[in-house]
């Protein structure tokens, strides 16, 4: 026998007993190990990036938390997500948790993170991903249910592109949604995997589900197999046209059956009429909404609806890979001329949106396949060419985000007994919101999973 023989075959069964959870999609929670078991066939992901080397107090990116029970984290200034900022303090990190945030300078016997330069806040929530999508190896086009990659391949891409949202700052993201984000989510939750918070919809609601009884079984039936956020397409897309597909019958079916179960519904609605559906509804949160009118966008104000639009990334992602995307599905020419008009009328209606009073208006991306880890680049947009203050846009991916997702109790901000999903961008996001895309520093939980030089932010 070779040496690492034995080890290896270890190794391959461990990774087909993994895939035997995955292959059976949404039909449950799959174990932590069973992405565990693919990492360590790969040679493992540690906590940290492979193209860092800047070690911490803990001996390097991943570190930090692991054995440390105290962490101090020190920083011109610190953002609290809920509209503050601080400087001269210093956040003090216990057990996964902030303990305190106290004057710079108060804490002994801690580990210190020198974040001088930079601007300290709550980790970024991304509230609409898709965790799975991406480009097939051997094509480089987009995978599709034809393509040639295997379950094996999909959770894999899954897991990278966790790591790439998390080593850019987004510390939560909502997937909405896909088989294998249940145990990618679950190997994360269970220490095995690095990578941000993972919030999924497993498998949506559309036009083919059927009537109001077969969407009421099918939101029976994502509740079983653990999913955390029930996904509706309410519309078409934006590439052929944006219209409703969903009658208010089966609307009320559907958010009405996900409140029975204490589950929020996100709801994919371009235009006002499935839009002003879903509010009738009781939905939680309208996705995109690239084509709402002002009364609309009240209405969603006076409901209590979240408004997600999305208005820059998924664009220039689309724009940027059109080759890998065209020909596929309604990717068609026309459907790329349909989103490039779309884009200006978008911006305008997130223009509209931010003059709405009571509207809550949160962060969210759409990020699918080549858009993971630039999800920052929709706040900058925002900002520079939406004109949203850069507190408030700030806000609507920290404390806001959290609430949307129902975890405002616990992430989000940076305040006493929350957990610890923090991170540091060199410069002043206030003064420059592209400081959001020179992240040093990112914590989750507690853990330490980037620690930059300041200076070497992107």
């Amino acid at each position: 026998m070779k040496p690492g023989q034995h080890l290896e075959g270890d190794r391959t069964r461990s990774v087909r007993r993994s895939m035997t959870t995955i292959r059976r999609g949404a039909g449950g929670r799959a174990p932590a190990w069973c992405i565990g078991a693919l990492v360590w066939l790969l040679g493992g992901c540690g906590g940290g990036s492979p193209e860092d080397g800047q070690d911490g107090p803990a001996g390097g990116p991943g570190g930090g938390g692991a054995g440390e029970s105290v962490i101090v984290l020190r920083a011109d200034r610190v953002l609290d997500g809920r509209g503050g900022s601080m400087s001269g303090r210093e956040v003090v990190v216990r057990d996964g948790r902030i303990a305190a945030v106290v004057e710079a300078g108060s804490t002994t016997g801690a580990a210190v993170y020198d974040l001088s330069g930079a601007t300290l806040l709550p980790g970024l929530m991304d509230t609409h991903v898709h965790l799975g999508w991406h480009f097939d190896r051997e094509t480089g086009r987009l995978h599709t249910a034809e393509s040639a990659d295997s379950p094996e391949d999909q959770a894999l891409y899954a897991a990278e592109n966790a790591w790439k949202m998390l080593h850019g700052g987004v510390t939560t993201v909502q997937s909405v949604g896909g088989a294998e984000d249940v145990p990618v989510r679950n190997a994360i939750a269970g220490g095995m995997l690095p990578g941000p918070r993972i919030l999924t919809s497993i498998r949506p609601i559309n036009a083919g589900t059927g009537g109001p009884a077969e969407i009421r079984a099918h939101v029976d039936e994502m509740a079983a197999a653990g999913a955390d956020v029930i996904k509706i397409f309410a519309s078409e897309s934006i590439r052929v046209g944006g219209g409703p597909t969903l009658s208010q019958e089966q609307l009320d079916a559907a958010c009405g059956r996900a409140s029975e179960h204490g589950l929020r519904t996100v709801v994919h609605a371009h235009g006002p009429e499935s839009a002003s559906r879903a509010a009738l509804a009781g939905c939680s949160q309208i996705e995109h909404g690239a084509l709402l009118d002002r009364a609309t966008l009240e209405l969603l104000a006076e409901g209590g609806l979240y408004y997600d639009p999305h208005i820059h990334v998924i664009f220039d992602n689309y724009f940027a890979n059109a080759e890998r995307y065209l020909g596929i599905g309604n990717y068609t020419e026309e459907g790329f001329e349909q989103m490039r008009a779309a884009v200006p009328v978008a911006l305008a209606t997130f223009q509209e949106a931010l003059t709405v009073e009571g509207l809550d208006i949160v962060f969210g991306t759409d990020a699918v396949a080549g858009a993971h880890g630039n999800n920052w680049q929709e706040l900058v947009y925002r900002v520079e060419e939406g004109g949203q203050d850069p507190m408030a846009a700030v806000v609507s991916a920290t404390s806001l985000a959290a609430e949307s997702l129902g975890l405002g109790g616990s992430l989000g901000a940076v305040e006493r007994g929350y957990e610890a999903d923090l991170i540091a961008v060199a410069g002043d996001p206030l003064a420059d919101i592209g400081a959001l895309g020179r992240v040093v520093f990112v914590m989750r939980a507690g853990r330490v999973y980037r620690n930059d030089p300041v200076g070497a932010g992107r």
